[in-house]
């Protein structure tokens, strides 16, 4: 598959396929911080989908995946070494739980934003995942209805990525 392209309006396209979507509530940066609720601009690789296996069988993917635990979480803090990485909750930093009751982290992909190494404040936990019935902005990420992002998971490889278009 070819990269995924996402665009200021709320679409996703994948080959010949458009699905819509969910984004930041501060819409698409060029320069993404901590708490902005913005999406970053950019390519962003596919690193790895989780999935809550109580709520979901496995997805079909050859990216990497593994399923969550309820205390999995994903650091937010910029002041603590473990910032924009997976974490076990109880965790002393602040930290984002992964297994959340609304459904929306039932399936999630990573995307590789601030990572390769986290710069503290410019921006974590960068998902594309599941989006809410009314397709409410995010806090930053890209959140698709849940067969359309499983459709996308399928296709997906490593070595793909989202490509976020700036308005």
């Amino acid at each position: 598959m070819a990269d995924l392209v996402v665009t200021a309006d709320g679409w996703l396209a994948a080959g010949g396929l458009r699905f819509r979507c969910a984004l930041g509530r501060s819409g698409i940066t060029r320069a993404k911080r901590e708490g902005d609720g913005a999406t970053p601009s950019g390519r962003l690789p596919l690193r790895e989908v989780l999935y809550r296996p109580d709520r979901v069988a496995a997805p079909r993917t050859r990216l990497p995946r593994s399923a969550l635990a309820p205390a999995d979480g994903w650091c937010d803090d910029p002041s603590h070494p473990d910032y924009n990485r997976r974490v076990r909750l109880p965790h002393p930093a602040r930290c984002e739980s992964l297994w959340r009751s609304d459904g929306l982290y039932d399936l999630l992909a990573v995307l590789g934003h601030n990572d390769a190494p986290p710069v503290p404040g410019l921006g974590s936990a960068i998902f594309l995942h599941v989006a809410d019935d009314g397709f409410g902005p995010t806090e930053g990420c890209i959140a698709l209805a849940r067969p359309d992002l499983e459709t996308v998971l399928a296709a997906a490889a490593p070595g793909d990525a989202v490509m976020v278009i700036p308005p």
